[in-house]
Parts: C-alpha cells; sequence; structure tokens
C-alpha cells in the first residue's frame, strides 16, 4: 500500500494505474474508520482494479470549530485497517492542500443542499461538495463509494457528478450498524455511556415506522409515530425529521405509497447524529 500526501504524487500513481488499463475505485473519508467505512472499501475493491482511500478532515463542512477540533483522529491504525484490506493508495492532503491560499471557488447544489438535513447544518453540504469535487478532480475515479447513512449526502453527491459532467460512477452502499443497530459513526465515541443507550431510540423509531408503512399510514401519522418514539427518550433532541420522496427528495403528503426515505437528525448533548431508512409499502 502507498500514501501520499500531495497532489502531484497521488496524480502520478493514478496515471500509472490507468497507464496499464486498470480503474480506479475511491472511498473519500474523514478517517477514524469504523466496519462501515471498510464495507465501502469492500465495495469499491469489488468494482475496479485499484482502490484508493482519502483521509482528510473537511473543515468546510464544520459548522463550528469546536466541532470540527473535536473531530476524533487516529492515522496509524487507519493506516493499518487499510493495509490490511488491501487498499492501493491512501492520500492524505492537509488543510493547504485542499484550499490553497487565496482559495474562492465552491460547489453547492442549489436545491438538495439547502432542505432537510442541509437546514439543521447551514452550509454543511456546500463544504460537502466542494471537497468531493476537488478529491475527484485530484484522483479521477472510475467510481466513487458513499454510505447509504448519509442518503441526503449520497442524492447531492450524485447530482452533482450528473450535473457536471463527472466521468465517476457514485455507489451507494448499505448502512452498517452496531449489534444493537446503532448506525455506525466515527461520532459514537464521543457519545457518553448514557448517551449511548439513548441513541438506540434512532433505530427504534426506524423500526417503528417501517411497520407503519407496511400496515399502511400517511405520512402525517407516520411522522407522528416517528416523532413520539424519539421524545419518549429523555436524553435524545429531534432536530430534524424528513419524509421525503426516495429518488428525488421532494416533500410527501397524504398515504405512504411509494419508496420513501426517512431521514433522522438526533442530537444527544452536543454529539448530533443521523440515521435514515427508505421503506416501501
Amino acid at each position: 500500500m502507498r500514501v501520499c500526501r500531495t497532489i502531484t504524487d497521488c496524480r502520478a500513481i493514478v496515471a500509472d494505474y490507468k497507464s496499464k488499463g486498470e480503474t480506479v475505485g475511491m472511498v473519500p473519508t474523514m478517517g477514524f474508520l469504523h466496519a462501515g467505512h471498510m464495507t465501502l472499501v469492500k465495495l469499491a475493491s469489488s468494482k475496479a482494479d485499484r482502490t484508493v482511500v482519502s483521509i482528510f478532515v473537511n473543515p468546510s463542512q464544520f459548522g463550528e470549530s469546536a466541532d470540527l477540533d473535536a473531530y476524533p483522529r487516529d492515522e496509524p491504525r487507519d493506516l493499518a485497517m487499510l493495509k490490511a484490506a488491501g487498499v492501493d493508495l491512501v492520500f492524505i492532503p492537509d488543510v493547504d492542500t485542499m484550499y490553497p491560499p487565496g482559495d474562492e471557488t465552491v460547489v453547492e447544489t442549489t436545491r438538495l443542499a439547502n432542505m432537510l438535513h442541509g437546514k439543521v447544518r447551514p452550509g454543511h453540504f456546500r463544504g460537502v461538495t466542494t471537497v468531493v469535487s476537488r478529491l475527484f478532480n485530484i484522483v479521477q475515479p472510475d467510481i466513487a463509494c458513499f454510505g447509504e447513512k448519509d442518503y441526503q449526502q449520497l442524492q447531492i453527491i450524485k447530482r452533482m457528478v450528473a450535473d457536471l459532467h463527472m466521468p465517476v460512477q457514485v455507489i451507494g452502499g448499505k448502512t452498517v450498524r452496531e449489534d444493537d443497530g446503532l448506525a455506525m459513526s466515527s461520532r459514537n465515541v464521543r457519545l457518553s455511556t448514557q448517551d449511548r443507550a439513548a441513541a438506540l431510540v434512532l433505530s427504534r423509531s426506524l423500526d417503528a415506522a417501517e411497520h407503519a408503512v407496511q400496515s399502511g399510514t400517511t405520512v402525517e401519522k407516520l411522522r407522528d409515530v416517528i416523532a413520539s418514539t424519539i421524545r419518549a427518550e429523555p436524553r435524545a433532541a429531534l432536530k430534524g425529521l424528513d419524509i421525503v420522496a426516495a429518488e428525488s427528495l421532494n416533500e410527501l403528503s397524504g398515504f405512504v405509497n411509494e419508496p420513501t426515505a426517512i431521514m433522522l437528525s438526533v442530537a444527544f448533548g452536543d454529539i448530533l447524529l443521523i440515521d435514515q431508512r427508505v421503506v416501501t409499502p
């Protein structure tokens, strides 16, 4: 496994792969890897000849500097996991590499980035698309894998790729959960013991929602089922609840009669967790 920290080195290595006719799969990450990331690495490896993983804690997608500073980091551990997984190249740029002095260009999906979870974290998705577009420009992958847990993010990146005619196939990977149902996230390690137990309310509320949809319900009643389940947990603060069409993310109303994405944003103290599920009647 090769590790590079400059754009020049990264491009040279990828150019060598492509000169041999090899395809490149990419998994962009912010590090502090867990089993969910490794599932994406495995997915990318199954779809391409070479696998590239980036590790970059992107400051432009954090709303508060305290949240950025608190984001967990462990590069030696990450590299050991990626080497064991057979990754070919790890790109680890610093902030000045990704955002050079005088930088002023952003990339944004004007509708998708400013709705739903984007209202909870203004500017977050603009930071995501800006950095992902730069990573794609540097690495030039043939495919890129992102987790479905960040469902809105996945749809935003697909829209960006389509709109900007990027020759990248974006593939979503299934949400990976702990044995007790909590969606894996690098933020989970920051939860207190009490909040870690309370966070199971996310998967419980999604289970209740899926049961309600399969039994027949309206969007309005579905919203009540989810909200009441979460509010029954005193340590949980519901920040966002979105029930939308799975593909377009358009708001829905009335009887649930099509594939529907449910997206949750719930705070436990100062830790914001997200979860999602696509349910079908």
